[in-house]
């Protein structure tokens, strides 16, 4: 398939970084890379027109001056492309993250991804921290839902801590189909992969959720996670940055939520809140 790519060019980087990713983001963009002076940002070219920015806030608000390119890019290998870049990752020397292209590492978990162009392979600060606050938990028989899944990446590292049964569900098609194939590759039996959004949660139940997606879809949809979370329960946030935490704050309060734990890295933020 081929992508239309998007680089901007952005003053000052935050946080109009994040607000331009949440906004393209909705309107079907689905990877993102930041850079030292803005963003680059793909969508399938088969969804794109030239008036999708049209109607795009962070364009067009005086607090930001943000410029951009555009350009058609053919299909490529992706396998190829990340194989050239994409590194291993290790969280607090107990979990790897590796391509299947990798040597092993024989850490005490060690996550095999498929790195395509589909968020959540670690690489990203966000995935980083929602590892960590996993490391942190007993998983043991908790069933698991990760919401906004990407790569599959945290449903297989809950599976690996003892978590069943999980569900992981992602909006998108690629991320989707990428997610089955790194459940085959991992050897994962008690993740069921779902391609939608939170309007699937209607009656179900879980001990953990997991929502690494960014702010305004979280505030969007948090009351279906509360009513979707055990008592007793913990859900786990990212996607966003240190000064988005006081939204978050105020809505968790509302719904009887409780901050217990905050990981930061690189002024991204990871939350854990106890029901």
């Amino acid at each position: 398939m081929n992508y239309t790519g998007y680089t901007f060019t952005i003053t000052p980087l935050q946080p109009a970084t994040e607000i331009l990713i949440a906004e393209l983001g909705e309107l079907g963009f689905e990877s993102f890379e930041e850079t030292e002076t803005g963003l680059e940002a793909y969508i399938q070219t088969k969804d794109w027109n030239e008036d999708i920015l049209d109607n795009v806030f962070a364009l067009q608000s005086e607090e930001f001056t943000i410029s951009y390119t555009y350009k058609e890019i053919e299909q490529v290998n992706w396998n190829a492309e990340w194989e050239k870049n994409f590194e291993p990752i290790h969280v607090d020397n107990k979990v790897s993250v590796i391509a299947p292209f990798h040597e092993r590492t024989g850490m005490e978990y060690e996550i095999i991804i498929e790195p395509k162009m589909s968020f959540g392979t670690g690489h990203h600060e966000t995935t980083h921290l929602m590892i960590k606050h996993l490391l942190e938990l007993d998983l043991t028989n908790k069933s698991v839902l990760d919401m906004g899944t990407g790569t599959g990446i945290l449903a297989i590292f809950a599976e690996m801590k003892g978590a069943k049964p999980i569900d992981a569900i992602d909006i998108d098609e690629w991320c989707f189909i990428n997610t089955e194939e790194n459940i085959e590759k991992n050897n994962c039996t008690h993740i069921t992969a779902y391609q939608g959004d939170a309007s699937m949660l209607v009656a179900q139940k879980y001990d953990v959720i997991i929502a690494n997606i960014n702010r305004n879809i979280l505030l969007n949809d948090m009351d279906l996670y509360n009513q979707c979370l055990n008592k007793g329960g913990q859900l786990l946030l990212s996607g966003f940055y240190t000064q988005d935490i006081p939204f978050l704050e105020e809505r968790t309060k509302d719904l009887g939520l409780t901050i217990q734990k905050t990981y930061n890295r690189n002024n991204w933020v990871g939350l854990q809140l106890d029901k």
